[in-house]
């Protein structure tokens, strides 16, 4: 892997002002990504499992070796793999995730006022889960390739087409104008 970069080193021996700069590069980007996955616990919030995984990054920096650009790509792993542990436990004490299904609105009576970015949380949630996350991290948080496969523990090939067929459902939902049920979008894979 490439050598540590100057950043990443002062935050390696400790620096708070080289950890204030990671901090401010990344930590909004995540905690939106965050928002488009889905945590399987509604107690726990992005915000809590973001913070989770600055700490978890704290803790492990002396194991991470590359750039402050690839930091990003680990952070995000580290914080997808936060998440998933979060949705695993919550399956096993049987606990209801408290996600919104946003792709479902009422049928009956007149339509409801729906700003973008209500449209756009429903767009992304009517997503299968590989293409939601690498929308999220290539368009939602500019993460590039690269960093969003290490994120995602997948290959950049897979990044690649899952971006293009997340961008594709995402152009037909818009010329639509509603987001294609997740169901009807795995049914569609075989096109």
């Amino acid at each position: 892997m490439d050598r540590d970069d100057e950043l990443i080193a002062r935050a390696k021996g400790g620096d708070p002002e080289a950890w204030r700069e990671l901090y401010r590069a990344h930590a909004g980007r995540l905690v939106v990504w965050l928002r488009t996955r889905p945590t399987g616990d509604a107690a726990v919030s992005p915000e809590d499992i973001a913070g989770e995984a600055w700490l978890v990054a704290a803790q492990r920096v002396a194991d991470f070796e590359g750039s402050s650009e690839q930091f990003a790509g680990w952070l995000f792993g580290i914080a997808r793999n936060l998440a998933t542990t979060t949705g695993r436990r919550s399956r096993r004490r049987r606990t209801e995730p408290g996600i919104t299904q946003l792709a479902e609105l009422p049928t009956d009576g007149p339509a409801p006022e729906v700003d973008g970015r209500d449209w756009v949380r429903r767009a992304l949630a009517a997503l299968p889960p590989r293409e939601r996350d690498v929308v999220g991290c290539i368009d939602g948080v500019g993460l590039d390739v690269a960093s969003t496969a290490v994120a995602l523990d997948i290959s950049a090939v897979a990044v690649r087409v899952a971006h293009h067929r997340g961008l594709r459902r995402l152009r037909a939902a818009a010329g639509s104008g509603q987001p294609e049920p997740a169901a009807a979008a795995v049914n569609n894979r075989s096109r």
